[in-house]
């Protein structure tokens, strides 16, 4: 049985800006809109696509294949600048009598200027329902097809240049994220090269692009699966196929419809016929003649009678066929408004989703980037444990020391004042580095010194009897 895949070719944008979402603020309280952004407008997206992309806040790597650059979206992107921009820089700057007019690194320039500095492209080929039963093997093959999406891309969208190309697996569908940049050429102010998104993809040339992605994406589908699969019918006035349930109800009442309006036709037309008898039953009776035995009573003739008894008969089914037509009219009206809006809601509710999944994904990027810098500050926080205890053991031994050797000068014919261990002790309690405590423990030698091993047996003994409830 020959299958039907949906695909879907989405092409990044702010749709906050658009014209439609302006005016939908404009009427709301807070004057936004719920509308997602998932445009790359500076660094700070770009970083935050590198992390979505590459799975940087989570440990799904090996369902992650990069087929297009490296495991750094930001180089990747900075590289392709210095490729397409590079020597245009050179020639702009190169034109200029002032310096501050000078152009020192166009990637940051383009980050300033409040437009894309590039793009993204997510490509998926089949729904939910297609990839739910398919093995890991199976679903791993789209690579091939990917792959060659990318040389169709570069032949199809030859200004746009790609900088990386990243597929994931792990999530209901396999699909593919492309990052690159829109390169526009002679232009007339600045440099002669520029990004430019707004002319390399407008809403005449994204279809054409997109038509062009669907044909050859479905060729190599079946062509690396060997199969022979159609794409279903793309939905206009998007740039993304959306699937929803068909309203089977509302098909039946639509053809229903369809059949009334030939009712309605025929009713029309009776209603036409009408007007003409109409006519003729005023005639009838304006000809009628005085009873001959009351001038106030008029005679008729029992034909007449059965003219106007069958004008009678078609007006009363004429009048149910209209209104029983458009009742349902009304009716079909109602349901057809009710589906408007039921379309209107959803769209609102994917938009909403899509931003709220954004949202979700930078929550979850935070919390573990935060969780990363936690686990460094435990790790140091260990480090910094350990040296202390041994700088703390260190210092006992290096007060003990100083016991000793005072100790022994006590037992020597020295003066006291030429005593050197004496006088660094009284040059380091002078200098404040021993404070009283160490000064009255290096000048009473009977006082022992406990280090790091013997205060821990000591604490293990005093665990050791506080437990001990034996009576002797």
């Amino acid at each position: 049985m020959e299958q039907e895949l949906a695909y879907s070719f989405h092409l990044g944008s702010d749709k906050n800006k658009s014209k439609v979402a302006k005016r939908t603020a404009k009427g709301n309280v807070s004057g936004t809109t719920s509308l997602s952004n998932n445009a790359i407008q500076n660094a700070n997206d770009l970083s935050r696509v590198n992390k979505h992309n590459l799975r940087d806040y989570d440990n799904k790597r090996e369902l992650i294949t990069t087929i297009y650059g490296t495991n750094d979206i930001v180089e990747d992107v900075k590289q392709v600048y210095i490729d397409e921009f590079e020597e245009s820089r050179i020639e702009f700057n190169n034109k200029q009598t002032r310096n501050d007019r000078k152009i020192n690194n166009y990637f940051e320039k383009a980050c300033t200027l409040q437009n894309d500095i590039a793009c993204e492209i997510i490509i998926e080929l089949g729904d939910m329902d297609f990839w739910q039963d398919k093995d890991d093997e199976y679903r791993f093959k789209m690579i091939d097809v990917y792959n060659e999406q990318i040389q169709d891309l570069n032949k199809i969208v030859p200004n746009f240049k790609v900088a990386n190309a990243t597929i994931h697996f792990d999530e209901t569908s396999p699909h593919m994220h492309v990052v690159g940049i829109p390169v526009i050429d002679n232009c007339k102010k600045g440099m002669k090269k520029q990004v430019g998104k707004s002319k390399v993809f407008t809403k005449e040339s994204l279809t054409v692009i997109q038509d062009k992605m669907r044909n050859a994406c479905i060729k190599s589908y079946n062509k690396f699966y060997g199969v022979d699969s159609r794409l279903k019918t793309k939905q206009k006035g998007r740039n993304k196929d959306i699937h929803v349930k068909e309203m089977d109800g509302y098909r039946k009442l639509k053809k229903e419809q369809e059949k009334n309006a030939k009712k309605l036709k025929e009713a029309n037309n009776k209603s036409d016929k009408l007007n003409y008898k109409t006519e003729e039953i005023n005639n009838i009776l304006d000809n009628l003649k005085p009873s001959t035995f009351n001038k106030n009573n008029k005679q008729i003739s029992n034909e007449d009678v059965e003219k106007i008894k069958n004008y009678a008969k078609e007006v009363e089914d004429t009048t149910r066929s209209i209104k029983g037509v458009n009742n349902l009219n009304v009716i079909i009206d109602n349901i057809e408004q009710n589906y408007k809006d039921l379309v209107n809601d959803r769209d609102r509710l994917y938009y909403s989703n899509n931003e709220k999944d954004t949202t979700i994904a930078n929550l979850k990027e935070e919390i573990e980037f935060k969780n990363k810098k936690i686990n460094k500050l435990e790790l140091a926080l260990d480090k910094v444990k350990t040296e202390l205890s041994r700088f703390k053991d260190f210092w006992r031994r290096l007060i003990k020391r100083f016991q000793i050797k005072i100790m022994d000068e006590k037992f020597e014919d020295i003066p006291e004042e030429k005593r050197n261990y004496t006088i660094v002790a009284e040059d380091l309690e002078r200098s404040g580095i021993f404070d009283d405590n160490d000064a009255e423990i290096v000048k009473n030698p009977r006082r022992k010194i406990l280090t790091k091993d013997e205060l821990a047996e000591i604490q293990a003994k005093k665990g050791k009897n506080k437990n001990d409830y034996n009576l002797n």
